[in-house]
């Protein structure tokens, strides 16, 4: 039995809730965008060298799954409570930011990715995570009523993934080259 449908190659797509939208709409460009970082989570588990970033990697994927969820579903229809991003969510992040930075503190300058094949795909992931908070800002600037817990949890999610992208570097015993004006040549 094929994984598809076929129902999408009008370029519409269902939400949670009844009717179809356009593949460009808004809350399908947002939940997308998760989605996006889900997966690029899913390489960073794949290239963690440690147990930890593969943990708690892998406990931000699960609550983006929830996330996505939460943001598919039709305007004016009601929210499983499954799917509900709550302040409990955002804390739980704050708490595991703040023990990977008291193992592995945060640098002052920017940072050049890709000091780790892991560390490079976090920061990866960390970039594709702001993009999907940009997106849920604009959903949201849009007129959708938008749980303001997404746009919290987002932002910690990818506060966390930039000190997972550390814990890792610290963990296989390098640190990422710090940003400097121009760089080597100029290029």
């Amino acid at each position: 039995m094929p994984h598809y449908t076929a129902a999408g190659d009008d370029g519409t797509t269902t939400l949670y809730g009844p009717g179809r939208v356009p593949k460009h709409h808004q809350q399908v460009e947002t939940f997308g965008a998760v989605d996006e970082a889900t997966s690029a989570l899913g390489l960073a588990r794949a290239l963690a060298q440690a147990p930890r970033t593969d943990a708690v990697a892998r406990a931000v994927q699960e609550r983006l799954y929830l996330v996505m969820a939460e943001l598919a579903v039709v305007a004016g229809e009601p929210i499983p409570e499954a799917f509900q991003t709550t302040a409990a969510h955002v804390e739980a992040l704050e708490t595991v930011a703040a023990e990977l930075e008291a193992e592995a503190p945060a640098p002052t300058q920017f940072v050049l990715p890709g000091a780790t094949p892991a560390a490079g795909a976090l920061d990866l992931t960390r970039g594709i995570i702001r993009r999907a908070e940009r997106e849920a800002s604009r959903l949201r600037e849009g007129g959708h009523p938008l749980n303001p817990e997404i746009l919290r949890y987002l932002n910690r999610a990818s506060s966390v993934v930039y000190d997972l992208a550390r814990y890792e570097e610290h963990h296989a015993g390098r640190s990422a080259p710090r940003a400097t004006r121009g760089g080597a040549g100029d290029a």
